[in-house]
């Protein structure tokens, strides 16, 4: 049988795991709630969104010389569209939410933390949208372009050709094509703050990172034959952002460990002095 100083212990532990509960709830309930407003909003400018995102689609059909009305998606099934819409506006709010989510869990993280672990937490917090979003830009300004570019140079069009073979995609694989893109690189270009924290902790070092230099350029060209489309363009316009990356990574960690280091001198130098003033107030005394 449990004894009342068992109960009182059990009631202690507890309360606290309550507690994180409740708090862990309500920073669910803000960040769905941000992310449930961000898809009203984008679902209603959903055919807005969808026309920014063929922009990409109208320069690659300028780069291929052809006429501006050949610019012509379409939809096969009655409600491919709409449901196209309704992914649209859960990628875009969660893209619109993210600073809602993200300062909710650093808000949930944030109690557990050192003062000195939040300030180094912090930045990249803020470092990690940025790159996503540089990433994204990336995506949108170039790379989608080149891709369409190279498909539509497949085309069979024109008088001199027996057979008339035209692209015209579909809303859905357009919007599939250029949010497999966009999360490809945007996660991509978060290789320097996932390698900068793992330096951080011990994890990794700046030496072995260059060490193991070749095998990342193999995965590299390995992990842009999977995520993006079967085409050369694509693959090797995500292989070479991801190697750059890898070297900013070491260099990044080189910075970490340079000040860890000078961090470490200076700790060893002030506990030093302090030693030394007080053998000296001993000598005295």
């Amino acid at each position: 049988m449990t004894t009342s100083a068992d109960d009182d212990e059990i009631n202690k532990s507890s309360a606290p795991l309550i507690e994180h509960l409740i708090e862990l709830r309500t920073r669910l309930m803000w960040s769905l709630g941000g992310f449930f407003v961000a898809f009203l909003v984008c679902f209603f400018f959903a055919k807005d969104l969808f026309n920014l995102l063929v922009i990409p689609f109208k320069w690659a059909v300028n780069w291929a010389g052809l006429p501006h009305d050949k610019v012509e998606l379409i939809y096969t099934a009655p409600q491919e569209f709409f449901f196209t819409q309704i992914k649209l506006a859960m990628f875009g709010g969660v893209v619109i939410a993210f600073p809602v989510i993200a300062t909710q869990l650093y808000k949930f993280i944030a109690p557990g933390l050192y003062r000195n672990e939040r300030r180094a937490f912090l930045p990249f917090m803020i470092a990690s949208p940025i790159l996503f979003l540089m990433g994204a830009a990336l995506v949108y300004f170039f790379f989608t372009p080149m891709v369409m570019w190279f498909f539509l140079a497949m085309q069979q069009v024109g008088p001199d050709s027996d057979v008339q073979i035209s692209l015209l995609p579909k809303v859905s694989e357009y919007l599939s094509l250029i949010m497999t893109l966009i999360i490809s690189f945007g996660l991509v270009f978060q290789l320097p703050v996932v390698t900068s924290l793992m330096a951080r902790v011990g994890l990794l070092t700046s030496k072995g990172l260059a060490e193991k230099r070749k095998w990342a350029i193999v995965i590299a060209f390995i992990v842009a034959a999977v995520l993006t489309p079967p085409d050369p363009v694509s693959q090797i316009g995500l292989a070479f952002p991801t190697i750059l990356l890898y070297e900013i990574s070491i260099w990044a960690a080189r910075l970490i460990e340079k000040k860890r280091e000078e961090e470490r001198v200076a700790s060893e130098a002030e506990a030093a002095s302090e030693e030394s003033s007080e053998t000296k107030a001993t000598e005295t005394s």
